[in-house]
């Protein structure tokens, strides 16, 4: 019974490697990965480590010439349309015995003091640090359509919620200011992750580097990576570098989730805070009056689905051995890839919405001012103006509120001086000496938000003062990304200056 099972799976699957199945979930996706995403970067690499060994000595000048010409005639267009085979491993092998075809059993000295270890973690981390350029980018796109829309509306009055209950009369300047501030506190994770991320593994060959007197910082300058990990073990088995890109990006999709899912909130008709612009909304098969806001709902989903891609990664490296294996290699890379695509997607979709949709500025004052949210700044004016402590002042404007809750009233259009002092008496055996002029006064939202002057704090000066250091911030972040991507294209010039040279 057992050779029958034997004998049927042999016959399904093949008698040698690769096995039908492991072709097809394994070797398979991943040759279609790698053609997609590391041809050009394989060639990079395998251009500055022929110019290292030609440096050191170990490559002779005619040798790398003939190597160089190899390369040069490498069609990397070619590659990326043909179809994995599985007489070659991997795409590695399959340009290495490209190579050999071309130049001849000399091209075999290419691959002197490296092996697919250090050189395949090179080429993740290249891959990766230009994802996370491209993400930082977008990213600080959104951040300056959100102060674009913060100057906007610095006098735009709402009412902040804590506990999902009304709290105090903001703007909402103030509540995508706090949103703004998270997004740079995303950037700079980002720029301590681009950090740990470019970083030279190459010549730590397999595990232990080489007896070759290959020089591993030429390597770091020829491809533009600010730093050598030094011990070679590390330097093929550390997958921190990805788990830690992981948790950044997992970060950041949480933290403009907790936004989004305000925004799909603020969107429905009850609370009616704003109208989204045509493009982003669709419309009921059935229902003639409905203006759907899926774009946000699609936003919340998708931002979900980067954390949960960017969970596996994480997930893929818990409880692993500390060495090169497959579940820090291949399998893992794609996960944090697409994670990192989606979230660039979701960054241009939901800075396009914010600055598009039309905010309902009157309804959110009426709500503000039809409410108890301004209490708050009574109570402390009572303490200015009455000489009398905090705990003293709440209970009096908490005791008022009680009053008018009883009588059905939910609004401070009811709150009256004389119901004020009524109070105060009762409390503190003291009239108010406020005037009624300055008490009402108090009562108004715009008031309320005013007097909050400190850092901070939502009063328009204040406001307008912390947008402008903003915007003074973002000058120094493109600049930082410029630099980084100004190093890797000059990199990539004088790779591509030293092809030429070989094949004049």
């Amino acid at each position: 019974m057992f050779e029958d099972f034997r004998n049927k799976t042999q016959q399904e699957d093949g008698m040698i490697f690769p096995s039908n199945i492991y072709r097809k979930i394994v070797l398979q996706p991943a040759y279609d990965e790698a053609k997609k995403n590391f041809l050009t970067i394989m060639l990079q690499i395998n251009i500055a480590h022929l110019k290292m060994l030609e440096e050191q000595g170990l490559v002779k000048k005619d040798e790398a010439k003939q190597i160089g010409i190899a390369l040069k005639k490498i069609d990397l267009n070619y590659y990326r349309l043909e179809d994995y085979s599985p007489q070659y491993e991997d795409l590695f092998f399959r340009i290495e015995n490209k190579l050999i075809e071309l130049a001849g059993d000399i091209a075999g000295n290419l691959h002197i003091g490296r092996s697919r270890n250090d050189m395949g973690i090179a080429i993740y981390r290249m891959t990766l640090r230009k994802k996370l350029l491209l993400l930082m980018r977008e990213l600080l796109t959104l951040r300056d359509d959100l102060i674009a829309a913060a100057e906007e509306h610095i006098d735009t009055i709402m009412i902040g919620y804590t506990h999902t209950q009304q709290a105090q009369p903001t703007t909402f300047a103030h509540y995508l200011k706090a949103v703004i501030d998270q997004l740079e506190r995303d950037f700079e994770r980002m720029q301590h992750v681009y950090k740990t991320v470019n970083r030279s593994s190459m010549g730590a060959a397999a595990l232990t580097t080489t007896g070759f007197n290959i020089s591993r910082e030429r390597m770091r300058e020829l491809l533009a990576f600010d730093d050598i990990i030094e011990n070679a073990w590390d330097a093929v088995a550390g997958a921190d570098y990805i788990a830690e890109a992981a948790s950044i990006v997992q970060l950041a999709a949480l933290n403009l989730g907790r936004t989004s899912q305000d925004f799909l909130l603020w969107a429905t008709q009850e609370f009616n805070a704003f109208t989204l612009a045509s493009p982003y909304v669709q419309i009921s098969s059935i229902m003639p009056q409905k203006r759907n806001p899926v774009s946000i709902e699609h936003t919340r989903s998708l931002l979900s689905a980067v954390v949960g891609d960017a969970s596996t990664v994480l997930q893929m490296v818990h409880n692993t051995p500390f060495g090169d294996i497959v579940d820090t290699e291949d399998d893992m890379q794609p996960y944090l890839w697409r994670a990192i695509d989606r979230l660039i997607g979701i960054y241009k979709l939901f800075g396009s919405l914010v600055v598009t949709m039309d905010v309902n500025k009157k309804k959110l004052k009426n709500r503000a001012e039809n409410s108890f949210a301004n209490v708050t700044e009574l109570a402390d004016t009572l303490v200015r103006s009455e000489g009398i402590s905090f705990r003293q002042a709440h209970s009096i404007v908490s005791k008022c509120i009680k009053v008018l809750l009883a009588h059905g009233e939910e609004s401070l259009a009811s709150l009256t001086w004389g119901l004020a002092n009524t109070q105060s008496k009762l409390i503190t055996g003291k009239e108010l000496t406020i005037s009624e002029e300055d008490f009402y006064k108090t009562l108004k939202p715009e008031s309320f938000v005013g007097v909050r002057t400190l850092l901070g704090g939502p009063a328009p000066a204040t406001m307008k003062a912390a947008l402008e250091r903003s915007k003074l911030n973002a000058h120094d972040f493109y600049e930082w990304i410029r630099l980084k991507e100004s190093s890797i294209m000059e990199a990539e010039k004088e790779l591509a200056a030293f092809l030429e040279e070989w094949n004049q």
